[in-house]
């Protein structure tokens, strides 16, 4: 009889716990990470209309109703040396998290990505007794294998949005599912092209060029040298409409001081349509990549860190290509200019190939095709992650009834 009042309380939509709202913690320490866990929290309200969420949020969480306890922003660092001076304020918020989890008792925490930060907090909350869901797979297939042995103890479930993982994963011991990529069916621009160009005040006869510098202002900083050189070179050549689409994170205001005298114009947000429609991306090697393949947008990637973190990155990673595109694809697809070779003169030498060579254009978008094929089924993954969350804690409660 208890058993089937707690069911019937479950299915009506209602978590409770000792007579109070079910919690959970949801964290995300960067831009994508924000994105994809507020599409798992929407997922749960529509189980759980009245559980109370909480954790370390950026905009999207936020806006999905989750309780800011820690702002993501104070996370978003990148680079192995370049953390070094932001280690105790990052301490500070981590354990600003942990002290709320301690008060507040959740049933359950789902982490995001960031796995500098997050597999820290996974093994206090396992031993806070807290199971832990961990939403975007650390990519130890590729470096800091050692970190398997902790995800081994204190994860509950490990969320893979890359087809490869679940199968490396499972093998390492790690109880790992493949959801699907959430960007899957979401990528699309909200305006057409015509309708982007006027509000912009874009020529029509000039090809659009997308300039992604990266998320955070630390890793645009270092690559806005190179990219405001290639810009310069080509337009000498060749006019084109320049536009920057700034992250929530950085903020348009960051770049335009930047950008004075440059072709390059900086724009708030508006990255899917301006990436949708433009003829070429340059794209700072990360989740944006995995945008514009999805968008079938032809690409040069690139990356730059300090020189001791590249050299110290040298002996640790072990892939064969650094872009997601290329190692989702198994091959190189899209040019990947990373540390010393990314320059002004090498990035406008790649772009002018694809603005110029349509062969090599239609060789590109076949790729790209290919990716996006193969992270079509990532239409459902925030509804598969709520599924999979939904059956652990219904777990909980047949245990304690």
């Amino acid at each position: 009889l208890l058993w089937t009042c707690v069911v019937r309380l479950y299915q009506g939509g209602t978590l409770h716990s000792n007579g109070m709202r079910r919690k959970i913690l949801i964290s995300a320490g960067e831009a994508s990470g924000d994105l994809y866990a507020s599409r798992v929290a929407d997922q749960l309200r529509g189980i759980a209309p009245d559980a109370d969420f909480f954790g370390c949020t950026g905009p999207h969480l936020r806006a999905s109703g989750v309780r800011t306890v820690v702002d993501s922003a104070s996370l978003a660092v990148v680079g192995l040396l370049e953390v070094v001076a932001h280690i105790p304020r990052i301490h500070g918020e981590y354990r600003k998290l942990l002290a709320a989890a301690r008060a507040e008792k959740p049933a359950l925490a789902i982490l995001t990505d960031s796995p500098d930060f997050h597999l820290r907090v996974a093994r206090q909350l396992h031993r806070q007794g807290i199971p832990v869901v961990y939403l975007v797979a650390p990519q130890v297939w590729a470096w800091r294998r050692g970190r398997l042995k902790q995800m081994r103890r204190n994860l509950e479930r490990l969320l893979c949005i890359f087809p490869f993982e679940e199968e490396f994963f499972r093998r390492e011991g790690v109880r790992a599912t493949y959801i699907g990529h959430p960007l899957a069916g979401l990528v699309r621009p909200s305006l057409g092209r015509d309708e982007f160009f006027r509000k912009h005040s874009l020529a029509t006869d000039r090809p659009l060029i997308a300039v992604l510098p990266g998320s955070r202002r630390g890793e645009a900083a270092r690559h806005l040298p190179a990219l405001l050189d290639a810009a310069e070179r080509m337009d000498r050549e060749r006019a084109a409409n320049w536009v920057l689409p700034a992250s929530a994170t950085a903020g348009a205001a960051f770049f335009r001081e930047r950008l004075r005298g440059s072709p390059i114009r900086a724009i708030e947000g508006e990255s899917w349509d301006a990436m949708a429609h433009a003829d070429l991306a340059l794209a700072a090697s990360g989740t944006v990549t995995v945008e514009a393949a999805l968008l079938g947008t032809p690409m040069v990637t690139f990356y730059k860190v300090s020189a001791p973190s590249w050299l110290a990155g040298k002996f640790l990673v072990d892939v064969p290509f650094y872009s997601m595109v290329n190692l989702i694809a198994g091959r190189a697809v899209v040019p990947e200019l990373m540390q010393s070779q990314m320059t002004g003169e090498r990035i406008a030498t790649e772009a002018r190939r694809l603005l110029t060579d349509a062969s090599a254009r239609d060789r590109m978008k076949a790729g790209l095709a290919e990716v996006r094929d193969r992270l079509s089924g990532g239409e459902g993954a925030p509804r598969r992650a709520a599924a999979i969350i939904q059956e652990i804690l219904e777990g909980q409660v047949a245990h304690v009834s």
